[in-house]
């Protein structure tokens, strides 16, 4: 058998040495695998061949091939400092100011800090913002990490009041705030001078071998061998071209980027690929008089930098160019992405949604190709960017270079984008545009626009801008173009990506806001040109349409009450305590269910999921996928031995797949690859069913749900209609949620040798259940299973009931196999199986006087539960429940029914349905408001309880707290005075428009049955006075360990450095309960006290006898004396009940309340949004942890403020999910946390039937991110006022800048050609 021919040797470092074959780093956390999400960030260092500098940069290490590293020196967040060794000044800062809850995105934050503080030891406030721009986190809403990275910056963008370089934001900066005056209030969670000093001298050099290496480069072509692909990477130019024309189909792959992914999703297989990186020619830069040349090579960070330094040398005249391309090079993608990127791969993938080519196109620039024939030249135009074969690159050319001409004097460049949020993310359209004027008039000499977005590629206006030549620029020509723009720019109803008006009432917006621009441009050349032409003025409204959004850090307080000055310094309840694994969280220590190591004999399992959405299961071929090398089974519904799930609820499709996802069966091979490869062998032959039913339409039309309807009454209803001033009926659309946790779904299962034992590492909120379903499904007892939750990466409830399914499924494949299972989700299969937030359709009618007095109030709520029960029937019930949010309303009814529908179930969600619910409430109080004349804050304080009463379903209740968290959020937003200042702001700009909402809050604490209130906790003290301590509740990120361990701490009288807690564990503390609605520290905190006192009680008899002893001593005593050391903990529970029957109940333990005032400024011409301040009053009583409690509030506020305005799930009329990954699905990043964010936790005033008179606060800053929701329609109410838009809008979240901008209907609207809805099948259907 010939050998196979030799690879050259892979040379490069990991953490300053060579790595092994198995490195086993696992800090770094693998979550979208797209580049889109930063959990992956390493940092690169290379040796830049043109400055001879070592550069260090942020990458995705997901999407980095590695034989992309030659000669690179790689840091993962390991090689940055551990806690057995050295923590680096990151690590200890982003721990210790609270910055990691779940922790699993804190590698990859650590990662872009340290790499920022690599190449700027002193950063600005700018480039932390940018730098961390393409990491996202789902627990703490940013701030913290902020505050951190802060902490290294040189200067901040407080206001400096008085001189004194302090902010009116700190405490004491600003005399009028009355609750700073009070000494019991606290506004530091960490001693900022506490922290260690960064000192540069002390990181890793670069590998002496490498530098050497990079020095004398080596000129031979090197070339790397895999199983089924090979690597080439030459080392001259000319070998490069001898190879690109031996290997015409083989791509360049630079960085990674677009190929990479497409690789990954599309299947898309080249078997050589040829590498560029050590072309030194493809990274020139060269400057002449008249333009620009860059290298193909370049990233788009080097570009970035580029055109800055040319924009800095060049008069403004000459730059216009480059400008417009770097407005589009700050918000393209994140940081990592930018520094992997070339520019010669971003132009030649011709990408639809391209930031840069639009302009590039306008600006003129020209591609220098070349290839063993010679060199050419093409215009990058149109025909190029259509993929014409007669202006392309023949297959065995490369682009060299793009020349980017200087402007000139009279020529006019802008550049336009807009995306679902402002910072990476993808635009929906984005545009360059060009024009040149006659010297000295407003005639069009030349002009040139094209479009990204708006069709399969960048769209160029090529016969609108010919029939404008020679035109005036004013407004007759304005509204000529717009109409040329609208015909030749067209995009059919039916065009993929769906949002086809907004994107037509774009095309002519953006050039409304560039004939705008160019007016103030010839404004200022008019000033040096006394007897120049008289140009159209542009009113002094309209000058905000100019001004884009600036991307801004926030800076806040956070206000807290104080610990009793009598309470002892080792008692750390009340205080600040830093998250037990954040520094674990920050050195990459943390271990996650995927980082354990592979055991002895480990499988991998991928499931295989329905393409359809209805139908019958005719055959399933697994006869290609079994033949595969490395396949070792495919697990089916008949190899269950036990049951399979439920009759409504089965693990495996038998026969029939209800949705798209159903989980049908899953391969076990040898590794994930072989696993993947063959899931695509596997043959399902199908027959359609009928009905489809995919929105909550189609399921009312057929009659089609889950459960009976819920219903809550009292009063009078009808009559109480009969006798009010006005009537008002309405409807809401709120639209689902994906969980969106970091670490995705993942369990490990290990058969033991004996007995049919099974140990399962899951990631759940619930091991209980997880057991049990295993149990049942295997048909063994419960004792033989012991699932172990070490730490959860985010669960947000998406782990309550799903993990079972999997971890069933692996275990049914591990107990056929015999061998250890692993099943890891990537994330498009979690976003695509596992549901989410129920969508909701609510009805209202609402019957009030002329002074705003609601009298009746009718609401039916209809939510898509999906294809199976789940918990659709509780959320359902949660959300009749909540409705009344605030309000004391005499006469009521609330109905709601959960829709079956032919999609993955949905279910268990932060708040419960209270989120989805209590937005249709709040929506009435805002049309009673309008239809009143009155403010909607005034609405809501003649409805809102009073005196103490008794809810719709007669729990007695006093609102004191309610009306205190109002009053003091009014008082410390300056509520009153802001709003005035909205409204003059508003008169004054016609396309720019501020909002205010301020939004109260009574949430539900709990689940409606006592037994799920019920804790454990074992609690062992050791003989070295050690303590070890176990409960039933899950570390999500919360902090729940954390808390326990201070109560502990407090119970016993011991600091908590002698604490420990290792895991939770079904064989510690059996039959536990979810953790979930807020309660799991309340419980098991009083569980853990209970053991505490136990254990403190046997031990009373021998602190009395020896009273100055150690604890030490008393533990050794009480061993010698034959006391126990070891107790279950248990509470019983609070009582809580419901008869929906007879419609009541005392269904909650207690109510937390809160309130939250937002201001946002919203782009009337776009529908872009920037949130400029929120303030929230929470009430949290005696918070265990402030620090903890905070994270949680503002955490949730952000996840809420993301449910409301840019998190929108796109399915297509078959019913399948289209957004399925960070780059469809846009949660809120760093960018999106309002300017202002302060948190003020109310001081305590009742005394609960909690741990220490606590809280919980997991869920309820949910809801209080619809005020900046309220706060956008309050905006698009001012712009519609102003253009006399006098029918209401139906409300729908979220409100992204599609539903925003046509939301402000105006002339550019109204000159958009519409479509039937009948002619056409939309690409994405609503379904809510």
């Amino acid at each position: 058998m010939p050998c196979p021919p030799k690879s050259d040797d892979l040379v490069f470092f990991v953490n300053g040495r060579k790595p092994a074959p198995l490195v086993r780093l696992t800090g770094t956390k693998y979550a979208c695998g797209r580049g889109g999400c930063g959990a992956c960030t390493v940092m690169v260092s290379k040796r830049d061949p043109l400055s001879a500098k070592i550069r260090h940069f942020s990458i995705t290490a997901c999407l980095v091939p590695i034989c992309s590293l030659y000669g690179a020196a790689v840091t993962t967040v390991e090689g940055v400092g551990s806690i057995n060794t050295r923590l680096h000044p990151v690590q200890e800062r982003i721990a210790k100011s609270h910055g990691t809850q779940c922790g699993f995105c804190t590698p990859g934050m650590v990662m872009s800090m340290y790499t920022l503080l690599r190449n700027h030891p002193q950063p600005s406030e700018e480039q932390l913002l940018e730098a961390l721009g393409g990491n996202l986190c789902r627990c703490t809403g940013y701030r913290p990490i902020l505050a951190s990275g802060r902490t290294f910056c040189v200067e901040s963008n407080g206001c400096q009041q008085k001189g004194t370089g302090k902010c009116c934001l700190d405490p004491g900066g600003n005399d009028s705030s009355s609750l700073l005056r009070e000494s019991d209030i606290c506004t530091e969670l960490f001693a900022e001078d506490e922290f260690q000093p960064l000192d540069p001298t002390q990181e890793l050099i670069f590998p002496p071998e490498l530098l050497r290496m990079a020095e004398k480069p080596e000129k031979q072509t090197l070339i790397f061998r895999g199983e089924r692909v090979t690597w080439i990477s030459p080392g001259t130019l000319k070998d490069l071209l001898e190879l690109k024309a031996k290997h015409p189909e083989a791509p360049l792959i630079s960085g990674n980027t677009s190929l990479g992914p497409a690789m990954k999703s599309q299947g898309h297989f080249y078997p050589i690929l040829l590498s560029p990186a050590r072309i030194s020619e493809l990274s020139m830069v060269s400057k002449t008089s008249d333009g620009l040349t860059i290298g193909a090579g370049c990233s788009l960070a080097q570009v970035k930098d580029i055109l800055a330094e040319r924009v800095s040398e060049l008069p403004e005249e000459k730059t216009q160019t480059y400008r417009a391309l770097l407005k589009h090079l700050r918000s393209l993608a994140g940081q990592q992405i930018r520094n992997m990127a070339s520019l010669g791969g971003h132009i030649i993938s011709r990408h639809c949604y391209s930031d840069l080519n639009p302009i590039l196109a306008v600006g003129n620039a020209t591609l220098n190709l070349i290839s063993e024939e010679g060199t050419r030249q093409i215009p990058l135009n149109e025909h190029f960017l259509a993929g014409l074969a007669s202006v392309d690159l023949k297959p065995e050319e490369i682009l060299e270079s793009v020349y980017i001409p200087h402007s000139q004097k009279w020529e006019f460049v802008s550049a336009f984008r807009q995306a679902q949020c402002q910072q990476n993310a993808l635009a929906d359209v984005n545009a360059g545009m060009r024009v040149v004027l006659k010297e000295g008039t407003d005639t069009i000499k030349d002009l040139s626009i094209a479009y990204g977005g708006v069709g399969a590629a960048t769209v160029s206006a090529q016969k609108s801008c010919q029939q404008l030549v020679g035109r005036p620029w004013n407004e007759l020509m304005l509204e000529e173009a717009c109409r040329l723009l609208l015909e030749e720019v067209s995009l059919p109803g039916w065009a993929p990506g769906g949002k086809v008006e907004f994107k037509r009432t774009l095309v002519v917006s953006f050039f409304f806001k560039f004939y705008l621009e160019v007016l103030q441009e010839l404004k200022k050349l008019v000033k040096f040109m006394p007897d120049s032409h008289h140009y159209p003025e542009i009113s002094d409204q309209f000058l905000s349409a100019l001004e884009d959004f600036p991307i801004t850090g926030s800076q806040g307080v956070q206000r807290y009450q104080r610990v009793d000055s009598h309470q002892s310094l080792q008692d750390p309840v009340g205080r600040p305590i830093m998250h037990l694994s954040g520094l674990k969280h920050a050195t990459g220590e943390a271990i996650f269910c995927d980082d354990i190591p592979m055991v002895d004999r480990e499988l991998f399992m991928v499931l295989v999921t329905s393409t359809r959405a209805h139908a019958k299961i005719i055959s399933v071929d697994l006869s290609e996928a079994l033949d595969l090398p490395g396949v070792i089974d495919v697990i089916t519904a008949e190899d269950i031995p036990g049951t399979n799930g439920t009759e409504d609820d089965k693990l495996m499709a038998v026969d029939e797949v209800l949705c798209v996802g159903h989980i049908i069966c899953a391969v076990v091979a040898e590794t994930e690859l072989q696993a993947k490869s063959a899931t695509e062998k596997i043959k399902i032959t199908y027959e359609d069913l009928e009905p489809v039913i995919i929105t909550i339409n189609d399921a009312i039309k057929h009659n089609s749900f889950l459960c009976p309807e819920k219903k809550l009454e009292q009063g009078n209803v009808e009559e109480a209609f009969e006798k009010v001033d006005q009537i008002v009926e309405g409807e809401v659309h709120v639209g689902g949620q994906e969980h969106f946790y970091m670490e995705t779904q993942r369990v490990l299962v290990i058969p033991k040798a004996e007995d049919k034992e099974l140990d399962i590492y899951v990631s759940t909120q619930d091991p209980a259940h997880v057991q049990k379903t295993v149990s049942s499904t295997l048909n063994i007892p419960i004792n033989r299973i012991t699932c172990h939750v070490k730490r959860v990466g985010g669960g947000f409830g998406g782990k309550v009931g799903r993990p079972a399914v999997f971890g069933a499924i692996a275990a049914v494949g591990a107990i056929k196999t015999g061998h250890p299972i692993r099943l890891v989700l990537d994330r498009k299969d979690d976003m695509l199986i596992t549901g989410g937030r129920h969508p909701l359709f609510g009805k209202y009618k609402v019957g009030f006087m002329n002074n705003g007095r609601i009298k009746a109030l009718d609401i039916e709520c209809f939510v898509n539960g999906g294809c199976m029960l789940d918990d659709s029937e509780l959320v359902t019930e949660f959300l009749i429940l909540k409705l009344e949010n605030a309000y004391k309303i005499r006469n009521l009814r609330f109905r709601g029914r959960a829709c079956m529908t032919n999609l993955p179930s949905n279910t268990a969600f932060r708040g419960f349905g209270f989120p989805q619910g209590t937005l249709i409430t709040e929506s009435c109080i805002t049309a009673v408001a309008a239809k009143c004349g009155l403010l909607p804050e005034k609405i809501r304080e003649k409805n809102m309880y009073k005196t103490v009463d008794k809810t719709i379903y007669k729990q007695a209740f006093s609102p004191e707290t309610l009306i205190r968290c109002w009053n003091e959020c009014l008082d410390k937003s300056s509520f009153h005075s802001r709003r005035m200042q909205v409204e003059e702001f508003n008169k004054k700009n016609y396309w720019k428009k501020k909002g205010m909402a301020i939004i109260p809050m009574k949430f539900s604490v709990g689940f409606a049955a006592t037994s799920y209130h019920q804790a454990a906790a074992l609690v062992h003290i050791y003989t070295d006075g050690s303590v070890l301590v176990t409960h039933g509740g899950n570390e999500l990120g919360q902090g729940i360990h954390t808390k326990m361990l201070q109560v502990a701490s407090r119970e016993l009288n011991i600091p908590m450095s002698s604490l420990h807690i290792c895991e939770t564990s079904t064989a510690t503390v059996p039959n536990t309960i979810a953790t979930a609605a807020s309660i799991g520290s309340d419980v098991n905190g009083r569980a853990v006290q209970n053991a505490c006192q136990i254990l403190l009680k046997r031990l009373e008899p021998i602190i009395k006898k020896n009273p100055e002893g150690t604890w030490e001593d008393w533990i050794e005593a009480a061993f010698e004396q034959r006391i126990s050391l070891s107790a279950t903990g248990y509470f019983r529970g609070y009582k809580a009940f419901m008869d929906w029957e007879k419609g009541e109940g005392d269904p909650f333990p207690y109510y937390v309340y809160g309130a939250a005032c937002s201001e946002v400024e919203v782009d009337c011409l776009t529908g872009a949004h920037k949130k400029i301040r929120t303030d929230i009053v929470m009430d949290a009583c005696c918070s265990l942890n402030p620090a903890i409690d905070i994270g949680q509030v503002e955490g949730s506020f952000i996840q809420g403020m993301g449910l409301y305005t840019t998190e929108e799930l796109k399915y297509s009329p078959e019913g399948v999910l289209y957004s399925r990954g960070p780059d469809e699905y846009k949660i809120p990043t760093i960018a999106d946390v309002p300017e202002e964010f302060n948190v003020s936790l109310l001081p305590s005033s009742q005394t609960p039937p909690t741990i220490y008179s606590s809280k919980g606060l997991g869920e309820s800053g949910m809801f209080l991110g619809s005020s900046v929701f309220f706060a956008i329609t309050d905006a698009v109410a001012a712009a519609r006022r102003e253009r006399d838009t006098v029918e209401d809008f139906t409300v729908r979240s979220p409100a992204t800048p599609e539903w925003v901008r046509m939301a402000c209907a105006d002339r550019f609207t109204e000159m958009i050609p519409r479509d039937d809805p009948k002619t056409f099948r939309p690409w994405s259907i609503p379904i809510a």
